[in-house]
């Protein structure tokens, strides 16, 4: 039986485990565009483990939008409420929805949560936050619904 003809070019069908195979290793040496490892809940869940208190959402809202006397809040780059993209206050870089029900790949990859964490906390509080600020700002994230969107 004769090759396969196709617009001048003839394929055999020994050719296509090999062009499967070069797909599947092309594949797997692209970086993933989002490398999930955890949800929001869990990670409110270890910080609320590492502090030794539970969370709480109030103490998040309030810490979220103190300026802790400093020129920002975490809502100056973020938004209140967090449901929304907004723009970096010094940079005008946009940010995704910071509440995890308006953004699904926010505080999935725990890498990424430990890195913006300390590098937030430190440009809004000039220190790193503690454990039970981490979940308690959590708690009151995932408060946020699409029903309470603005």
């Amino acid at each position: 039986m004769p090759a396969p003809h196709h617009g001048g070019m003839h394929f055999s069908h020994r050719f296509l485990p090999t062009a499967r195979a070069a797909l599947l290793a092309l594949a797997c040496t692209l970086p993933l565009a989002h490398a999930a490892d955890t949800t929001a809940a869990l990670q409110m869940q270890r910080w609320s483990d590492a502090a030794g208190a539970p969370a709480s959402a109030e103490r998040g809202r309030a810490f979220f939008t103190s300026r802790h006397g400093g020129e920002w809040s975490c809502a100056s780059c973020h938004g209140n409420p967090p449901t929304t993209a907004m723009r970096h206050a010094s940079t005008g870089k946009t940010i995704a929805p910071f509440a995890p029900m308006f953004n699904p790949e926010r505080f999935t990859d725990t890498a990424k949560v430990d890195k913006w964490f300390r590098r937030n906390c430190k440009d809004v509080a000039s220190r790193e936050c503690t454990a039970a600020e981490k979940a308690d700002m959590l708690a009151w994230l995932l408060q946020f619904h699409p029903k309470d969107k603005p």
